[in-house]
Formats: C-alpha cells, structure tokens, sequence
C-alpha cells in the first residue's frame, strides 16, 4: 500500500513536469444518432516488453459509419501514468464520444466492460511501484517471462461479460461516476501518445475496420503494437459481440480544447 501511494506521489509530480501541451489538443466531438455497435469477442495478443500498458479496443466514428480500433498495447507517457479508455455516452438524443486520457489514476470511462482489467470500474491489470508495472496475470496475457518479471496474480471476482459499447440510453450500461472519479475526469490529463492516434489513423483508413463491413467482428480486433495491422501476431475477432445497425451521424460537430472530449 506504501509503495502504492508512493507511485501516486510521482505520477502528480510527474503530470506537473510535463510541458503545457501535453494536457491540451483540439478535440473535435462528435455525436451520432444510432448506438455504437456491440464490443466483439477476442483475445488479448501477448504483451510485447516490459513497461507496456494494454488499451482497450473501442468503436470510433467517421466518414458516416463506426469503424473499430484495435486494442494495443501501448509505452505510457511516463511511469505512473495509466489509460483510462474513452466511452460512447447517451445526451441530449444522441450518442456522444468522451475520449480517453493518461493520468495518476484511472478515471470514469462510463462503466462499459473493456475486458483485460477494464471490468467497468477502475482497473485491475496491474500497477506502477516507482519506475516499474507490476503485471496481473489473471487478466493480463504476459508469456515473455524473461523480461517481464514483475507479475501477480489477483483473479477478479467472477462476473457476467457485457458487450455494450455505450452508456445510457435504451439498452446501455447504468452506471454513473463516483465523486472520486469526477474530480479525477476534471484533473489535468496527458493527451493520447503519437502511438495511439497512429491506431486509430490506421484503423479509420482501413475498410475491414468499418461496422457496415465486418458486421462487428473485425479481422484485426487487436495488435501487439500500435500501426501493425498484419502479421502472425494481429488478433481477429472470435464472434461480433451481438447485431449492428447503420449508423446515423447527428447535426452537431462540436470542437474544443479539452483533452478529455473529442
């Protein structure tokens, strides 16, 4: 537990070193009128090295139709750094996207079941003692023993998986952030790496990706490292998580400044 604060102690102090702009992007948010599609089944591709931290897979949108980003994994930031993924929530009629950010702690991410430590509140795949990630292997897919061998293992309790992908709404996930979670949501952030909006580059020009296409279940649904798309190590989906709808984009197109909406 000592040690644990002790990480939390060097990741503010780290947050607080970091340049000005690693806390701001132009974000630009997008709403939808039909649910994003159900997240598929797969499984997590082994862990790559030492000090790479896994980030959910999720359903992006554009150019009229989500497409899927697969999950990766991914160097933070800095050590002590975690991600807390972005979530579809219900507003106002529409779907909006709330994008994911790196801080201390792992923030609300709107309760949706990401899976590998992302049960749908906080996570439970690992944590950072100093410089180092220790690795839960109940959760995590760690074979590269000889590098990485800072690992546990806790097995979470047993729950039901859910592939909703979206908060609120008809058919969405009831969850709400706890008092915690809202002052972390409005704490400074470190904006998505290079490595991850590569991620997401790479999926949004890649056909296959897109729901109309693969009918939820991606051919890539995630990848050792972020950009590598083909390959012995990519991971199809096993199953679409259940049927997809054609998507409906909505009048509005917001743009801010925020790193924690987009």
């Amino acid at each position: 537990m000592r040690y644990r604060l002790i990480g939390g102690i060097l990741a503010v102090l780290l947050l607080a070193a970091l340049p000005a702009a690693a806390f701001a992007q132009l974000a630009i948010g997008i709403t939808v009128n039909t649910a994003p599609p159900p997240l598929p089944v797969y499984v997590q591709p082994a862990c790559p090295d030492v000090g790479y931290l896994w980030t959910p897979g999720y359903w992006a949108y554009g150019d009229g139709d989500y497409y899927w980003v697969p999950g990766t994994w991914v160097l933070a930031p800095q050590p002590g750094l975690l991600w807390t993924p972005g979530w579809w929530g219900w507003s106002g009629g529409v779907y909006a996207w709330h994008a994911g950010y790196w801080g201390p702690q792992v923030g609300f991410y709107g309760g949706i079941d990401y899976g590998f430590g992302y049960s749908g509140n906080g996570y439970g795949g690992g944590y950072w003692r100093g410089n180092n990630f220790y690795y839960n292997s109940s959760v995590n897919n760690v074979t590269n023993t000889t590098n990485i061998t800072n690992i546990y293992n806790s097995p979470p309790p047993h729950r039901a998986a859910s592939p909703v992908s979206f908060n609120g709404g008809q058919g969405g996930v009831r969850a709400e952030p706890t008092a915690a979670q809202l002052a972390q949501q409005h704490a400074q952030h470190v904006a998505p790496t290079a490595a991850q909006q590569r991620q997401e580059e790479a999926a949004s020009r890649n056909r296959e990706m897109r729901a109309a296409v693969n009918g939820g279940k991606p051919p890539v649904a995630a990848t050792v490292r972020p950009g590598e798309f083909s390959g012995k190590d990519v991971v199809a989906a096993v199953a679409a998580g259940g049927p997809v709808h054609a998507a409906h984009p909505a009048a509005r197109l917001a743009t801010s400044e925020r790193g924690s909406e987009r």
